[in-house]
């Protein structure tokens, strides 16, 4: 597995040592040492998820690292989210993905309406194995606990991620104050029930 570290909130550094790592195109902005670039179709997704990545418009290149050195990453100064993961899974926003390690497995699952209402596309990113995962956020992310006493309801557009045993529903709060204008303008949000982790952003995507 390689090694994830923050050099700072906005740059990532991956230590690789004839590991490979994969990486959102053109994230790259920095390295020293043996390196190699190349763009990258399947993504850990095999021809079938590429294929799905594309229809459902997730359309987001990668491209794999590989060699021996350090390559620094960033997305436009965004702040960045690391999640180490064991034999877990994460439910991530793909224009959020910013660095995985080789060996998960990613792969592209509906999203119904949550997609629909943030305008984010219809479909998200599942990562999934034992390794590192890094998202780049609009500010310092968020990580709130859900446990089955205490749900959480999200704004769709500050939702990045969530990790662990966790149910998602789509809630309307549509009354007869939605109906003339007079709501608080959060008309629908993302529940969340069971056990686990959700990641937001401290923004709403435009």
């Amino acid at each position: 597995m390689t090694h994830f570290r923050l050099e700072t909130r906005r740059l990532l550094e991956i230590t690789l040592q004839g590991e490979r790592v994969m990486t959102r195109a053109g994230a790259m902005v920095a390295y020293d040492g043996q390196m190699k670039f190349e763009k990258s179709i399947l993504a850990g997704e095999g021809l079938f998820g590429a294929l799905k990545r594309r229809v459902g418009g997730e359309g987001f290149d990668l491209m794999t690292t590989s060699g021996s050195g350090r390559v620094y990453v960033a997305q436009n100064a965004a702040e960045i989210l690391l999640v180490p993961l064991n034999n877990d899974r994460i439910f991530i926003e793909s224009n959020s993905v910013l660095a995985f390690d080789d060996g998960m497995r990613s792969d592209t699952v509906f999203a119904g309406l949550r997609g629909a209402s943030s305008g984010q596309g219809l479909f998200t990113t599942t990562i999934e194995g034992t390794g590192n995962v890094a998202a780049f956020t609009d500010g310092t992310a968020l990580s709130l606990e859900v446990t089955p006493d205490e749900p959480l309801f999200v704004d769709p557009d500050a939702f990045v991620g969530y990790t662990g045993n966790v149910r998602q529903e789509f809630v309307f709060d549509v009354n007869w104050k939605t109906l003339v204008g007079q709501s608080s303008g959060e008309s629908y949000q993302l529940k969340f029930s069971g056990g686990g982790v959700v990641y937001i952003q401290p923004s709403e995507r435009r």
